[in-house]
């Protein structure tokens, strides 16, 4: 009879550990499957933000090129050619601004990234010199502050 119950008690130590350790590794594999996800949505913002970043600086030399061009020759073939690229720079931005708003849940982030390109849009309405300066550092802070409301979820 002992020779029973040293089997039954090796045969039920042998699943209790079987059963265990699938335990531990299902939670270790699901861990690190998070992780996997979370570096990689990590990564893609990066990735967008920096774009975003990039298009909307390209966008603000854009439109400051196109504000100069209108006031040196408003019919002129240098302004026609600097609105067209400002457009495509906007087109640009635009795209940009858009995988921001799909790649982040914080609303925050969101307002900033609009801020900043509607400041970069509202440049070329200036109406002076020193109003287009204005504007222009206006944008750059826009463009700043959501660098920095974006980057703690980088980190």
């Amino acid at each position: 009879m002992e020779a029973v119950w040293t089997g039954v008690v090796a045969v039920v130590g042998t699943l209790l550990g079987s059963v265990i350790t699938h335990v531990f590794q299902r939670l270790a594999s699901e861990r690190g499957e998070l992780f996997a996800r979370s570096e990689a949505l990590r990564q893609e913002r990066i990735a967008t933000y920096s774009a975003f970043a990039a298009a909307v600086e390209d966008y603000r030399r854009g439109q400051a090129d196109r504000w100069f061009r209108r006031l040196e020759d408003p019919e002129g073939e240098a302004f026609a050619a600097a609105r067209e690229e400002a457009h495509r720079l906007r087109t640009a931005a635009r795209q940009a601004l858009y995988r921001v708003k799909l790649l982040t849940d914080d609303d925050e982030v969101v307002l900033a990234a609009e801020h900043a390109y509607q400041c970069t849009r509202d440049l070329v309405t200036s109406q002076g010199r020193a109003e287009r300066q204005a504007r222009d550092a206006e944008a750059k802070q826009a463009l700043e502050a959501f660098v920095s409301r974006a980057s703690p979820l980088v980190r």
